[in-house]
C-alpha cells in the first residue's frame, strides 16, 4: 500500500541509549531500546541478539533491531517493508523462533476482510534480509493474538491469547505446529484460564528440570492508567495442568519501582546459562511520553521452585519492582552507549530505518532531486476498518504523509528546512494519528501553527510568508509542552506566540505521538524539505 521511493538519506542512527547513569561498574541502565517498541520478541542466531517489536498502526512493520550483549542495540530494518496482502493494521506482538536453518515470525495483525485481529506466520532463510509471508496461521473464534512457540522433542507447538472480544474469560490456547511451521496440527488444547478476570497475554514459556514454566502478563496493558505486571504458572508437563503461583505478580511497576508498568516479553538463555526477560515499560512522569519502552530483568529459578525477577527492590508481597539499574549480562558488555541526535540531508540513496509514517490513511509518495526531499501522501488506498478518506469542508483530503520518529527522550528538539510554495501545506509535525496531531509550517502562503482534533483544526498562528526558504523549530520540554520558532535563514528565529501548551492529549489507545514532518500535497506537486534533525539534551 506504502510507496517510499528511494528517499535519499544521510543519519546519524538512534541507538539504545540509558534513562540513567549507572552508579556501580558492571551495571547497565533500562531502558535498552529507546522509544516505543512495544511487545517485544529477542532471539540468539549465533553470536548475535535480534529483537522486534509492536509497530501498531506505523509504517513498516515490526522494527528490528540487533545487538552483542543485550544492552546495546542498533535498529537494522523491519520484519516486513510492506504489509502482507491479508492484513490491514494494528501490527502487534512479533514471536521469531529458529528451527533447521530458518527464522519464523508468528506476528498479530488484523485481517483486511473483517477488521478482526489473527495471527500470521513469515519465514526467513537470513533474518537480516527481510522475511516473506505466508499468510493466516491462527484464525479461531473472534480474536486471537500475541503467538508463542515453544518446542520439546523436534515439536514445535504455538501457543496463543484467545476469547479477547468475548463475554467469556480469556485463556491461553495452544497448537502442535506442522514440521514446516506453517500450519496448525491437531487437537487444540487450553494452557490457562483467566479466572481472576485481570487480562492474561503476552506468554513465554521455558523448562527447568521438571518443570515448564509460563509467564504471561496481567492487567491494563496501555495508556495513562497502565498496571501491567508479570505473573507466573508451572506444570510437569507442556499440555498442563498449570497452577499459578500463590505470590503472583513475580514483577510489577508502580509505587517503590522506576516504572509506572511492565510486561509482555521474551525469555532468552544466554551462553553460560544466565535467564533474562526482554519486556516493555512505562516509565513514569514526562517519560511515560516516549512510550512502552523495551527493558531487560534477569530470571532465576528459586530454591522454591519458582522463577524470581533480580532487582534491587521488593515490593510488599516480596515481589520484584522493575528498576533502571541492573546487572550487565556479560562481563565484555559495556554500560548503554548514549542517545545519538538524529540528522538527515537527504543525500543516501535509500530511507534509513528509523523513519515511520501513517500507512493507516496515507500512501506515501517521495523522491530525492539534488538533495532535496519531496514529500507527498494521497488517501491510503485500502483505507482503515472500510473508512473512506477524511475530507474538510471544501471536500479536500486532509490525511496528510506524515514521516516521523519514535523520540527517545522527553525533552528535544526538531528542526527543517521547507521550500515553501503557497500552494503546498507542509512542515512539522507531532502526529497522534490523522486525526490528533499539531501542524507547524506553510499553509496557502502563511506560516500556521495549528492543531487538528478530530474533524475540528484550530489556528493558533497566523502569519504572511515572504521567503521562499521556512526554517521550522519545534523545541519540547517534559515530553509533551510545546514552543515553535521560525526562521529566514537558520540563525535568527522568531519565537511563535500561542496557547497550545500541553499536547499530551494527542496520544492514542496504545501508541505516543511521534515528531517528523508532514505533506499535504499530492505527487503532482510535493512538498521539498532541505533537512530534518532531532537534538536531545541527554
Amino acid at each position: 500500500m506504502n510507496h517510499l521511493f528511494r528517499i535519499i538519506t544521510t543519519v546519524a542512527s538512534l541507538i539504545a541509549a540509558s534513562a540513567c547513569t549507572p552508579k556501580q561498574a558492571g551495571t547497565f541502565c533500562n531502558p535498552v531500546i529507546r522509544g516505543d517498541v512495544a511487545d517485544p520478541t529477542v532471539i540468539m542466531i549465533g553470536d548475535s541478539y535480534y529483537a522486534a517489536g509492536t509497530s501498531s498502526e506505523w509504517a513498516p512493520q515490526y522494527p528490528l533491531f540487533k545487538s552483542h550483549d543485550l544492552v546495546n542495540w542498533e535498529q537494522i530494518g523491519h520484519v516486513f517493508d510492506n504489509k502482507p496482502e491479508w492484513t490491514l493494521g494494528s501490527f502487534w506482538a512479533p514471536e521469531f523462533f529458529a528451527k533447521d536453518g530458518k527464522v519464523f515470525c508468528y506476528y498479530t495483525a488484523r485481517r483486511k476482510s473483517d477488521g478482526i485481529s489473527f495471527i500470521g506466520v513469515a519465514v526467513t532463510d537470513d533474518i537480516e534480509k527481510g522475511f516473506t509471508d505466508r499468510g493466516e496461521l491462527i484464525t479461531i473464534g473472534t480474536e486471537d493474538i500475541d503467538a508463542f512457540v515453544f518446542e520439546e522433542n523436534g515439536v514445535m507447538n504455538v501457543s496463543w491469547k484467545a476469547y479477547g472480544l468475548d463475554k467469556r474469560p480469556v485463556e491461553l490456547l495452544s497448537s502442535k505446529l506442522s514440521a514446516d511451521g506453517l500450519s496448525l496440527e491437531g487437537e487444540i488444547i487450553s494452557l490457562l484460564r483467566d479466572d481472576e478476570n485481570i487480562g492474561m497475554e503476552g506468554q513465554a514459556i521455558f523448562r527447568e528440570g521438571d518443570w515448564y514454566y509460563l509467564l504471561y502478563s496481567a492487567r491494563g496493558c496501555c495508556g495513562k492508567g497502565s498496571d501491567y505486571e508479570v505473573r507466573v504458572a508451572r506444570s510437569r508437563s507442556y499440555e498442563g495442568p498449570y497452577e499459578k503461583y500463590d505470590n503472583n505478580p513475580i514483577l510489577k511497576g508502580g509505587e517503590g519501582s522506576d516504572f509506572m508498568s511492565i510486561g509482555h516479553g521474551t525469555v532468552v538463555q544466554v551462553p553460560g546459562g544466565r535467564r533474562f526477560y526482554l519486556c516493555h515499560a512505562y516509565e513514569k512522569d514526562e517519560r511515560f511520553l516516549c512510550g512502552r519502552q523495551p527493558v531487560l530483568h534477569e530470571l532465576v529459578v528459586g530454591g522454591d521452585g519458582w522463577p524470581h525477577f533480580v532487582s534491587s527492590r521488593t515490593g510488599d508481597n516480596g515481589e520484584a519492582l522493575a528498576c533502571r539499574e541492573q546487572e550487565l549480562p556479560f562481563r565484555k558488555s559495556v554500560w548503554n552507549k548514549p542517545v545519538l541526535d538524529f540528522i538527515d540531508n537527504f543525500d543516501s540513496d535509500d530511507i534509513n530505518v528509523s523513519w515511520t509514517w501513517n500507512y493507516r490513511y496515507s500512501d506515501v509518495s517521495a523522491k530525492c532531486e539534488g538533495g532535496v526531499l519531496y514529500l507527498a501522501g494521497v488517501p491510503a488506498a485500502d483505507s482503515y476498518l472500510g473508512e473512506v478518506a477524511i475530507r474538510d469542508s471544501e471536500g479536500e483530503s486532509y490525511n496528510g504523509a506524515a514521516l516521523c520518529l519514535r523520540p527517545a527522550a522527553p525533552d528535544y528538539t526538531i528542526e527543517t528546512m521547507l521550500h515553501t510554495d503557497p500552494a503546498v501545506k507542509a512542515g512539522l509535525t507531532f502526529y497522534g494519528g490523522n486525526n490528533a496531531y499539531l501542524f507547524f509550517g506553510n499553509d496557502n502562503g502563511n506560516i500556521v501553527l495549528s492543531l487538528r482534533r478530530g474533524r475540528n483544526n484550530m489556528d493558533f498562528t497566523k502569519l504572511p510568508l515572504s521567503d521562499a526558504d521556512l526554517y521550522l523549530k519545534a523545541e519540547v520540554a517534559s515530553g509533551s509542552k510545546i514552543s515553535c520558532s521560525w526562521s529566514s535563514d537558520g540563525k535568527s528565529w522568531n519565537l511563535v506566540e500561542t496557547e497550545t501548551g500541553d499536547i499530551s492529549g494527542l496520544i492514542q489507545w496504545d501508541r505516543v505521538f511521534r515528531p517528523g514532518i508532514i505533506s499535504m500535497a499530492t505527487p503532482v506537486q510535493p512538498a521539498a524539505f532541505e533537512y530534518f534533525k532531532i537534538s536531545y539534551g541527554e
